[in-house]
């Protein structure tokens, strides 16, 4: 017989030692509660950590995006799905068309295009990083490189870039919900006035052909629409990826012989990156879905009506899935981790940020080898996240650059390394 758990008391998953390191609390879940319910700053979730589980939960119809199921059935009516028009927070029949209309915009061969222009923005940064001076990773390369991929892919003027970042720390880490409505409102309104701007002195990035794409049925992105979909597409196409890579630079720093391992063989970088996503996944948990019945996972019996969150972090370690899921192995066939979720919602930047990560810490690496922490690992501080699982800085001295490999462009920028699409 399936049970209930009950009792909402702040657990020390959210507080204290457990933004230094999240695991063993992950792991004291996964073993021993693996469905709690948890007291959040904005309110009570379940938290589903095992990987079979979360896995299903992608895929499960009772999990839906609609916030409704909260209410009571007789006062669902007259209310919005979706306060916001976010794919993100949509069922179909309503994502299907938002994901039908950008995923063209999104296809694998579109990304890998892409690949020399990340090369090239990630060199500018690597030849301006200095030898022997300290320097934050975060700030000048990790962060960097895919705000600026992501700016241009949109067609975001380059003087405004900067902005987005402090926009999406905001809205991204914990704080109470206040203080992420005026962030949130002045992002909605820039891009408001620059998806305008944008009707009349179109270009050739991504705003422009949304606001240009048509299906047969004369189906287009209204203008709230766009503007939503931008917001998604900003804050997600730089968070992950700037913690993608910072994540990963990092476990190659604390971990010596996979480092060499390859530095000694750059064309690893593909399955490297994979590992990357399943040891320290930038993206800790999904934001919430919410049952639409009473469903049971791993005997324990979620109410209908509830908010439920997936733990990736903790799913992406669970050795039921692969096995030793706290060592770091480059060469771990990591396929199959829940990185960048699974089912109707799999992320549609997942290839992007692939090919980012790919380029910039195989770059790093190959042009910076002698690359080392300026701190002690101890010292080092994590953003406080329910969401993302990055560091607030990671102090570095970058130490000699070397020759740049054939012509210029290293070769974890070409297309050799193993388990790419």
């Amino acid at each position: 017989m399936a049970s209930t758990t009950t009792g909402t008391e702040k657990h020390p998953l959210f507080e204290g030692d457990f933004w230094t390191d999240p695991h063993p609390a992950y792991t004291a879940l996964r073993t021993g509660e693996p469905v709690r319910e948890l007291a959040l700053p904005d309110g009570k979730a379940w938290l589903l950590t095992r990987y079979a589980d979360v896995r299903a939960a992608f895929t499960d119809p009772r999990l839906s995006k609609d916030w409704r199921y909260t209410l009571p059935a007789d006062q669902r009516e007259g209310q919005s799905a979706a306060p916001i028009p976010m794919m993100v927070l949509m069922d179909p029949p309503d994502h299907t068309r938002l994901r039908k209309l950008v995923g063209r915009s999104f296809t694998v061969r579109r990304m890998e295009e892409l690949r020399p222009r990340v090369a090239e923005i990630a060199q500018g940064l690597l030849d301006r990083l200095p030898a022997d001076a300290p320097v934050d990773l975060m700030r000048d390369y990790a962060f960097a490189i895919p705000v600026e991929v992501i700016c241009e892919l949109l067609g975001v003027p380059s003087q405004d870039r900067d902005r987005f970042s402090a926009w999406s720390t905001v809205l991204v880490d914990d704080s109470p919900q206040e203080e992420k409505f005026g962030p949130l409102g002045e992002l909605h309104d820039y891009l408001g006035e620059l998806i305008e701007r944008k009707r009349t002195e179109p270009d050739d990035a991504l705003l422009s052909s949304l606001l240009a794409v048509s299906e047969a049925d004369g189906d287009r992105l209204s203008h709230d629409e766009l503007v939503a979909m931008a917001v998604m597409l900003l804050i997600a196409g730089h968070e992950t990826t700037a913690n993608l890579i910072g994540n990963g630079v990092l476990a190659l720093l604390t971990h010596p012989e996979q480092r060499a391992r390859l530095q000694a063989d750059p064309s690893l970088i593909g399955g490297a990156v994979e590992e990357f996503l399943r040891f320290e996944s930038p993206v800790s948990n999904t934001p919430v879905r919410f049952t639409t019945t009473d469903v049971e996972y791993s005997g324990v019996t979620i109410p209908a009506g509830s908010p439920v969150m997936f733990g990736l972090a903790a799913a992406n370690r669970d050795p039921e899935w692969t096995p030793d899921p706290g060592t770091l192995d480059i060469t771990r066939d990591a396929s199959g981790g829940v990185f960048f979720g699974h089912g109707i919602h799999f992320c549609l930047g997942a290839q992007l940020a692939r090919t980012e990560g790919r380029v910039a810490i195989g770059m790093l690496f190959e042009q910076r080898p002698d690359l080392a922490l300026a701190v002690d690992p101890s010292e080092l501080v994590y953003r406080e996240s329910t969401l993302v699982r990055g560091l607030s800085a990671l102090p570095v001295i970058p130490g000699p650059a070397v020759d740049r490999g054939l012509a210029g462009y290293p070769s974890s920028a070409r297309r050799s390394s193993p388990g790419e699409s």
